[in-house]
């Protein structure tokens, strides 16, 4: 439950914010314990706009997860202590209420005599990857917190720019296909329709090509409204079965790596991923086993999240990740096996992983460029070519009887 409350806290300021409590006596306590006499104190009300966010927890973006753990490292490195941090940290989010009650709760849990991990763990405001949090907990036990949220910040954040680079390149193709299918809906439900009461009194015999976008404009303007709502139906379904149905999503994953080029961008983006938090992990010292499950965890496509997972089991029966990867049905890139296998055998796995993470990075970007570079002139093709053949369909009756 989150809390209102206004009054003055121990420095004599007037304070009005909110606290996360599973009671009102427990929101009395935490702030006590924060030294802050309060004047009032209700159950904070949801905006009317928040009562329609059916998500249970904010997600956290990227970048700004990756920004608060650059901001903690700096200030750990510099000798202030974590609850310190997050007060300082907790100045810098008050227009993001959101945030700003996430830090306040940890802050509140850590006052309670709670270690970092279990106050992340601990508030129900945000939720965080479970990687994230996994190497929190290590590090902190190990003394290396500064140092791991260093690195966390840094991956985020390298997350986020392929995120944005990938999302910028494909945003002109995509304006493209959109533009170029509303063009040819709009000339074969309107414009095609007006020219066709030419061709009426024609007595000879239209060319196949008039006859078929005829037909095409005539089903489009009469069946118009039951074209878009079954695209918005389809689409609908699309996007419910593949978040609530796992065999589906499933089937999407595994025929999206089949193909051509951007099964094999898909398959190396995932590869990458995974190479570059498990490196990260095992240099925060979690257990080999949890480092695969954990990494797994972050992978979008559900065939090579399950490939993991299963490795992790063969991996705790005693098997090396490599040949568990090598045994599986399902096949990935033997480059990447043989990169394990060759980590494994020196004792350099992180060292490996690291290298993979950044060679899959930089050939996804070579992909990625070569892939626009084929796709743009084939759209401008398709556009050109699509709307030449309603005009010469539609002229080509006219120059006959011209000729005639």
């Amino acid at each position: 439950m989150i809390f209102k409350y206004k009054g003055i806290n121990a420095e004599g300021k007037k304070v009005s914010d909110r606290i996360e409590a599973l009671s009102l006596e427990e929101a009395k306590s935490k702030l006590k314990a924060q030294s802050v006499i309060y004047h009032t104190l209700n159950e904070d009300e949801p905006a009317f706009y928040e009562k329609f966010d059916f998500s249970s927890k904010y997600k956290i973006p990227p970048k700004e997860l990756s920004s608060l753990s650059r901001e903690l490292s700096m200030y750990i490195r510099s000798g202030i202590s974590i609850v310190s941090a997050l007060k300082i940290v907790q100045t810098h989010y008050e227009k993001n209420k959101k945030m700003k009650l996430f830090l306040s709760t940890v802050s509140t849990h850590l006052d309670e005599g709670q270690n970092f991990y279990a106050a992340l763990d601990a508030q129900t405001i945000v939720e965080l990857p479970a990687f994230f949090k996994e190497s929190i907990k290590v590090s902190e036990s190990g003394g290396i917190l500064d140092e791991v949220l260093l690195e966390l910040s840094r991956f985020l954040k390298e997350q986020d720019r392929i995120h944005k680079e990938i999302k910028g390149a494909f945003a002109y193709p995509s304006f493209m296909i959109i533009i170029s299918l509303v063009m040819i809906a709009f000339m074969l439900t309107f414009v095609v329709p007006q020219i066709t009461g030419i061709f009426e009194n024609m007595d000879q015999e239209l060319p196949g090509s008039t006859q078929f976008v005829i037909a095409a404009g005539d089903f489009f303007s009469n069946n118009f409204q039951f074209v878009l709502g079954a695209i918005f139906a389809f689409v609908v379904l699309f996007v419910t079965l593949r978040k609530k149905v796992y065999a589906f999503s499933y089937g999407v994953d595994k025929l999206m790596l089949t193909l051509p080029l951007f099964g094999e961008i898909a398959l190396k983006s995932e590869l990458a991923r995974f190479s570059y938090i498990a490196s990260l992990l095992t240099r925060s010292g979690v257990p080999f086993v949890q480092t695969i499950n954990l990494s797994a965890n972050i992978l979008n496509n559900l065939v090579i999240k399950e490939l993991f997972v299963r490795a992790s089991k063969k991996v705790v029966e005693g098997k090396l990740l490599s040949k568990a990867l090598n045994e599986s049905k399902t096949k990935i890139d033997n480059a990447f096996i043989q990169s394990i296998a060759l980590g494994e055998e020196t004792s350099q796995l992180e060292n490996v992983l690291t290298n993979v993470s950044e060679l899959y990075f930089e050939e996804n970007r070579e992909k990625i460029s070569l892939l626009l570079t084929l796709l743009e002139p084939a759209l401008m093709l398709f556009v050109g070519g699509s709307i030449g053949f309603i005009v010469s369909a539609m002229l080509l009756p006219i120059f006959s009887m011209s000729i005639n």
